[in-house]
């Protein structure tokens, strides 16, 4: 959108230099501003370093190259697509919209993109900060950090340095670091902000919570779709993924690895793709490490014990989380036999493998195989660890709101039921930007808008201040032990009183034995 006439197109000086943004929409807009040095060359598979600033006035009109990722034209056939060309391994750069550049000192909502660890960009329209800052006078950053191989690839210590892993992590320590240091210069509070992110960006934003140099650099955290089932490796165990990478590459060490452009690396990666995968499992080449330097236990944890005291959360899941993964013909689990699926459930519950599938088979009359399966990932990867994580924190006496969202989409013939993904739009209430978005065609007017508002406005509300409480929506109470309340977002919006429960009581161990 181009700037409006009359408005003063607004000139920010940041720590690093002087910043020309753009109107937008009657917002002002930043596009492209390095928070960190650029990741290439030597600086490759090292930590974020400062950037060097500049000295003339430098144009934040246009968004930064994504991370590089794997791309496929036309997009997936859930999404649509979830990274846009131009990329680049010089990609350190985050975005902000804000209502003005005045000293309002207004709230900050930082969003974290997820993508599985390896696809995704700040700089997607989906993402745009646009309709916070308008709806809620919050201003809103996005970022880019690296992914998959240059962000996740553990190469370890080299020539008496220090060891170098989760990079990704680096970047955004770094970003925040840079939100603290400037966003009053753009109407913002450095003492009210908000860190957001949905799945991966879920979990980095609770990584975030335990981290030496973020401590103090945010006071809330919105987790969507968290994945902390994953169990993570320490640098020993994940060593063998950096061996085949760099196999695949062709190379016999990191030094060499700084050498190759980068589409070499993105097309190295299918390798990991291959080797990693496991029938019934997600598919996660590349991981966070908690390698005792920048992670020290898992990120649940992390936000759980380490740095999470004084920070309120809210918490969430789709119902039917695995289905974006698993609901598909093409993913080939259509034909999946009750065989098949014991066997996985059996992974998780040894012995008690048949009472649990059982279960599962009760609570979905009819129910095939794959459906079966489908809620034991759900269950298993999101909605089991977030209630651990919600119990943990009502026990302790701290904040934690709880949601599910329970919409279902009715495309593609409605196998995807309330998918992974698909309570974004109605987050950032900006269904025209997902307009590519297979998962959102049928959706109605009338179910969007409503739904989309209540949310949208819950969000707000929580980054205004710590409470997602508005007048359109249920009382939404905190979760506690007693009576687990958790917000059903639904075409009709209700609070109930522990959901979840079967999925609570079944990794509880109330019923099967989950295996340690």
């Amino acid at each position: 959108m181009a700037d409006r006439p009359g408005v003063a197109v607004p000139l920010v000086e940041t720590t690093d230099g002087r910043l020309r943004g753009t109107v937008e929409g009657g917002l002002a807009v930043f596009k492209g501003v390095p928070y960190a040095a650029p990741p290439v060359g030597d600086l490759r598979w090292r930590p974020a370093r400062p950037h060097p600033g500049w000295t003339r006035v430098r144009e934040a009109v246009e968004f930064g190259p994504s991370a590089p990722q794997p791309f496929i034209e036309g997009g997936d056939p859930v999404l649509g697509g979830h990274g846009f060309p131009p990329f680049d391994d010089d990609c350190l750069t985050l975005n902000v919209w804000t209502p003005a550049v005045d000293d309002a000192r207004r709230p900050v909502m930082v969003w974290i993109h997820g993508g599985g660890f390896v696809s995704g960009s700040g700089s997607l329209p989906y993402y745009s900060g646009e309709t916070f800052a308008r709806n809620g006078d919050i201003v809103v950053v996005t970022l880019n950090y690296r992914l998959g191989p240059l962000g996740y690839l553990h190469p370890g210590a080299e020539d008496g340095e220090p060891e170098a892993g989760n990079l990704w992590l680096t970047d955004q320590v770094a970003a925040l670091r840079w939100v603290y240091e400037n966003i009053a210069r753009f109407g913002g509070d450095p003492d009210s902000v908000t860190v957001a992110g949905q799945s991966g960006g879920a979990m980095s934003t609770a990584a975030l919570a335990g981290h030496p140099e973020a401590q103090g650099l945010f006071h809330r955290a919105i987790l969507q779709s968290a994945p902390f089932g994953l169990a993570l490796p320490d640098p020993t165990a994940y060593a063998e993924r950096t061996r085949t990478f760099l196999e695949a590459v062709g190379v016999g060490d990191v030094e060499s690895l700084r050498q190759v452009p980068w589409p070499r690396l993105v097309e190295a990666m299918i390798v990991l793709f291959g080797s990693s995968a496991r029938w019934g499992y997600w598919s996660t080449p590349f991981l966070p490490v908690i390698d005792g330097a920048t992670l020290f236990r898992h990120p649940a944890e992390t936000l759980l014990r380490d740095g999470g005291a004084d920070i309120d959360v809210m918490i969430g899941w789709t119902r039917d989380e695995a289905n974006f993964h698993f609901a598909l013909p093409e993913g080939g689990y259509e034909s999946a036999t009750e065989h098949q699926v014991l066997d996985r459930v059996a992974a998780t519950f040894a012995d008690g493998a048949p009472e649990v599938y059982a279960a599962y088979e009760r609570t979905r009359p009819g129910s095939r195989p794959v459906d079966v399966l489908m809620d034991l990932v759900s269950d298993e990867l999101f909605r089991a660890p977030a209630l651990k994580f919600a119990e943990g924190r009502a026990a302790m006496g701290r904040p934690v709101w709880a949601y599910q969202f329970d919409f279902e989409a009715p495309a593609l013939q409605g196998r995807l039921g309330a998918a992974h993904c698909l309570e974004l739009p109605f987050v950032f209430d900006n269904f025209d930007s997902w307009s590519r978005s297979p998962f959102v065609e049928g959706i109605g007017p009338a179910a969007r808008q409503g739904l989309a508002r209540s949310m949208h406005q819950a969000w707000i509300s929580f980054v205004r201040d710590g409470n997602p409480n508005h007048p359109a929506l249920p009382e939404w109470t905190r979760y506690e032990t007693g009576g687990r309340s958790t917000m059903r977002f639904d075409s009709v919006v209700s609070a109930t009183r522990d959901l979840a429960g079967h999925s609570r009581l079944l990794f509880s161990g109330a019923l099967g034995r989950p295996s340690p």
